[in-house]
């Protein structure tokens, strides 16, 4: 399961990178694609916080459960979900609008966007770095067949990375030479 996550935080790392050339290109006047950057906010909400995160709590909960007193890092990793959650929308809603012709001044946008890319590398370093080896070394084997019996039922696969690549993703696809 954790080589599943990792494998789904490099290709989060690759979708932080695009939004960090929009972000350079609007800091630059140059082009923005703002379509491309709805289409990875939407992959992010419906892939990262739907299905990623779900994923991530559920392990970090029978963590917490059965392997740890202390639920610092529970707390910590359930925040910035939300956190992430709440970011990604105010930034799509600002994208949105600038798609419906709003007038947004660009220094918001840009704040939001980096705000956003900050606080999503942050919080998958955090996860690498202390989360990760920490879940590696205190959950059992039987812990793990514990836990990928009870995800089993609610995978699905990747619109983006997986077999094939969903309609609304070929942008975002296309973008990184999938």
């Amino acid at each position: 399961m954790l080589s599943e996550l990792h494998r789904e935080h490099i290709n989060i790392a690759k979708l932080l990178d695009l939004l960090r050339q929009q972000l350079f290109a609007i800091r630059s006047e140059k082009e923005v694609r703002y379509r491309l950057l709805r289409d990875i906010l939407s992959y992010l909400s419906e892939v990262s916080d739907q299905c990623h995160h779900p994923q991530e709590d559920l392990i970090y909960d029978y963590y917490l459960k059965y392997r740890c007193q202390d639920d610092q890092i529970t707390d910590r990793l359930k925040h910035e979900h939300e956190l992430v959650v709440v970011a990604g929308k105010e930034l799509t809603e600002l994208v949105e609008m600038i798609l419906m012709d709003a007038v947004i001044p660009l220094d918001q946008l840009t704040a939001k966007l980096e705000s956003f890319i900050v606080l999503q590398q942050r919080h998958m370093d955090f996860e690498e770095g202390e989360v990760f080896p920490e879940l590696r070394a205190k959950l059992t084997e039987d812990d793990w067949r514990h836990l990928e019996q009870n995800w089993r039922y609610k995978t699905a696969d990747d619109p983006l990375f997986g077999r094939e690549v969903a309609e609304r993703y070929r942008d975002i696809s296309g973008s990184l030479g999938l």
